[in-house]
């Protein structure tokens, strides 16, 4: 006897609510049907599907008259939407004769439309599609793929559009990194966020990997119009930026970095940055041309429009740690670095406080100064240390 198995049913109502409570990212998937006429949906069920090969997946409504004219095309694009294109977003899923009128976008080699201001577009070859319930299940061979603009993702949740704020990324697969150094940096995530809040600042967790610095965590938003994260990014630990890891180490394993990384009349001047950042207990950065020009090209970096050849030499040029720390050194500080020291006394990482507005009211940059070291000690008490 073969046992039947009763389902019982399930109140559509009641399953949208529930799986409302799960966000889902936001796309448009665009084609040119015919090779002529450019047609798009929204859909909100785009997944990674495999590596090897590559392929993703989407599930088009059946009845979606826009999945009708997208159904046989050949070739498309994935299009993940920004959390600012939600006037775009809402144009695309309408019924609207011209969809891409007023909408800015490009035609790839292949002749989809790419739209402008996604965060990222995953051009595809139709590989299969397949029943799906109400909705079909369309597998995509991915053929070739960007990130745009690197900017927060459009998401729906509990039936209206919103956006992804993070309070705080870090990068758990950056290579070199060591599970202890994880888990440190992850105990700090709080006190970061905490910081970035109080200070209007951002906030980075900073380990050493061998001769490089790893930016490993962030918190807090940039003031000014970036495309792409900072976490994960590698810098030289070459003075004055490794200033905050070498002035804790040994006299002997000093003398080894410094001379490895400095010679002549520059090896004397990081020396002694070395001593006053070991005697006030934390680093500090100040404008000039080639802090300037190194925010830009880091911010180049981390979107992907330029690389690090040359990185050392304007690390070299920048204005660390002066000797004396007046009115007028304090109005030029734009970085503040504190360390966090582990079980044995080494700097288990560093805490950076960065594109701040100018401090207003009595103290200014320097309880911004006291702030930073105050997070960095309570973290250090955290993990132990």
């Amino acid at each position: 006897m073969t046992n039947t198995i009763v389902h019982p049913p399930i109140d559509p109502l009641r399953y949208r609510q529930v799986l409302g409570q799960y966000p889902t990212g936001v796309c448009a998937i665009t084609a040119r049907r015919n090779g002529l006429e450019a047609v798009a949906m929204v859909v909100g069920s785009f997944v990674s599907v495999s590596l090897d090969p590559p392929l993703i997946a989407f599930f088009p409504d059946r009845a979606s008259s826009s999945w009708a004219k997208l159904r046989d095309c050949e070739y498309f694009c994935v299009n993940i939407l920004s959390s600012e294109q939600e006037g775009l977003c809402r144009k695309l899923a309408s019924k609207l004769p011209d969809k891409f009128e007023g909408a800015a976008h490009r035609i790839s080699a292949r002749g989809n439309p790419v739209l402008d201001g996604v965060v990222a577009w995953i051009e595809c070859h139709r590989h299969s599609v397949a029943d799906a319930g109400d909705h079909e299940l369309v597998l995509g061979r991915v053929l070739s793929l960007e990130i745009e603009t690197a900017g927060y993702p459009l998401l729906f949740f509990q039936g209206g559009y919103g956006r992804f704020a993070p309070a705080s990324i870090s990068a758990v697969e950056t290579p070199g990194l060591t599970l202890d150094q994880l888990r440190c940096v992850d105990r700090a995530r709080p006190e970061m966020e905490a910081m970035s809040d109080e200070l209007s600042a951002r906030c980075l967790a900073v380990v050493q990997i061998g001769a490089e610095l790893a930016i490993v965590a962030s918190s807090g938003r940039a003031r000014h119009d970036g495309t792409g994260t900072l976490v994960g990014q590698r810098l030289p630990n070459v003075p004055p930026t490794g200033s905050i890891f070498a002035a804790w180490l040994p006299e002997r394993a000093r003398e080894n970095w410094l001379d490895r990384v400095a010679k002549g009349a520059r090896r004397q001047a990081a020396w002694l940055a070395l001593e006053r950042v070991r005697s006030r207990g934390y680093s500090l950065g100040l404008l000039n041309d080639a802090q300037r020009e190194f925010s830009t090209r880091i911010d180049s970096i981390a979107a992907g429009l330029a690389h690090s050849v040359g990185l050392e030499t304007l690390i070299e040029s920048l204005f660390y740690d002066p000797e004396k720390l007046t009115a007028a050194e304090y109005a030029l500080v734009r970085v503040i670095s504190a360390p966090v020291f582990d079980a044995t006394g080494a700097v288990a990482f560093a805490l950076t406080a960065y594109d701040f507005q100018k401090p207003a009211g009595t103290g200014g940059i320097e309880n911004y100064i006291a702030r930073v070291a105050a997070g960095a000690a309570r973290v250090t008490r955290l993990i132990g240390g």
